[in-house]
């Protein structure tokens, strides 16, 4: 057994470790996927709120519905931006400090909300949707912390189970927007505001579980069980985590994976909505419509992340590139079969989890220790930059041509992580099918 050392052995870590042995990983591992599971879901509660009221709101304080995308838009754009600090923080002072961080983020992105109504500033109101994405950083991040203390052949799993535990917040968070609202009834505050303080109490206690429970720090303990860590706590900086990157296939096939299976994704589901009110849908289908589509992100996690650990990443990667053309496919031809869209957003989100358990579980395996965090956060960075062009494309495809061609757009975005994907497979055959920790330990050498 090896002892961890304390926060003045650690470079760049203050937080301490607790004199982790390796016999008391199992433990740590409950513990740590426990509390990142209430993170997930306190955070599924908050975030969704605002997501959901948040184009009504722009609509009201500016007074012109053809702004109320924006302030979607701002909060993708704000989740996007912030995940190169965030992961900068992590990188250098651990898991624990940079969720926190990003949670109060969040909070105070959602008290600016607040704020913006009652000034009625759309500016505001825009910055507030920016900060408020932070909470999405988090969320995000939530998964990689998971597989810190992960074994290699287990690493899918446990990111999957900590995606999964979204979907109770992700559900149940636009139920409780009403009842969040009514309780500002008579005051200043509008009831389409209510439910963003709502969130902010929220994410503020998601920021106090984290900070309080996640001890010791999932990165740090991990980099201190590291026989490998003094020789490469140089190796930590953003910069190290880019060269990581190019260095590695397979973290390149990862980082594309993770990118086009969230830009496709985001982008038939934004405009899904509208498609269906073109052919007669009441808001009730829609709503049964985005809520099947949700399940199939979060509910089926767990499958992927099992398939990833006992198949291999590139096998689901794969199943991800089938599963969303299926989408495409079905969604793009059902005109005015509410069943048949309800059916392709259902396997959208099928595919989108499946893309992202695999991507990120590769993307963790394919680089070195020192290197994770920081590549982590650029593959977050991508992922939602891609996500939110893709998004302001895909309604400018829907208006010039039609919400097929979107589809078939989609689709194509597919042809280039399916040939990597491919080309990884008959390059080094073995690594389709080689045990998790193999692949690590040869990419990690490659890098």
């Amino acid at each position: 057994m090896t002892n961890t050392p304390d926060a003045s052995d650690t470079p760049g870590g203050p937080a301490p470790t607790g004199g982790v042995t390796a016999a008391d990983l199992p433990g740590l591992r409950r513990r740590t996927t426990a509390v990142l599971i209430a993170g997930q879901i306190l955070g599924g509660l908050g975030v969704p709120v605002g997501i959901a009221l948040a184009p009504v709101l722009a609509t009201q304080v500016s007074g012109s519905e053809a702004l109320s995308g924006l302030a979607p838009t701002a909060s993708v754009t704000g989740t996007a931006l912030l995940s190169l600090p965030l992961a900068a923080l992590m990188t250098s002072r651990g898991r624990r400090p940079g969720l926190v961080l990003a949670y109060l983020i969040g909070a105070l992105g959602a008290g600016l909300v607040v704020l913006a109504t009652l000034v009625e500033s759309f500016p505001l109101l825009l910055l507030g949707m920016a900060a408020f994405g932070a909470g999405s950083s988090a969320n995000l991040q939530a998964r990689f912390a998971a597989a810190d203390l992960a074994e290699p052949e287990r690493r899918g799993r446990a990111i999957s189970t900590v995606i999964w535990a979204t979907t109770i917040g992700s559900v149940a968070g636009p139920n409780i927007a009403a009842p969040a609202g009514r309780v500002f009834r008579g005051t200043a505050v509008s009831e389409t505001a209510g439910p963003f303080v709502w969130a902010a109490g929220i994410l503020l206690l998601a920021a106090l579980v984290i900070a309080v429970l996640l001890r010791p720090d999932p990165l740090l303990t991990a980099r201190a069980l590291d026989p490998q860590e003094s020789k490469s706590a140089g190796n930590r900086s953003l910069r190290a985590g880019v060269a990581a990157v190019r260095a590695s296939p397979m973290a390149r096939l990862a980082l594309v994976t993770v990118a086009v299976t969230h830009t496709a994704m985001v982008s038939i589901m934004v405009m899904t909505p509208v498609d269906l009110g073109h052919h007669g849908a009441d808001l009730q289908l829609v709503g049964l419509v985005i809520s099947g589509h949700i399940a199939g992100m979060y509910a089926f996690s767990p499958v992927m992340g099992w398939l990833s650990d006992r198949f291999g990443r590139l096998a689901v990667i794969g199943l991800a590139v089938g599963l969303l053309s299926l989408a495409a496919l079905l969604a793009g031809t059902a005109g005015a079969a509410h069943g048949r869209t309800a059916a392709g957003l259902f396997v959208l989100g099928l595919g989108w989890s499946a893309g992202l358990v695999a991507g990120s579980a590769l993307l963790t395996d394919s680089v070195p220790q020192p290197a994770r965090a920081a590549v982590q956060g650029l593959s977050d960075l991508t992922m939602n930059a891609s996500a939110g062009i893709g998004g302001a494309v895909a309604g400018v495809i829907v208006s010039r041509a039609s919400y097929g061609w979107l589809n078939l757009t989609g689709a194509c975005l597919l042809l280039p992580m399916a040939a990597l994907a491919l080309r990884r497979s008959l390059t080094r055959p073995t690594e389709a099918t080689e045990a998790p920790e193999a692949s690590e330990a040869s990419e990690t050498s490659e890098a």
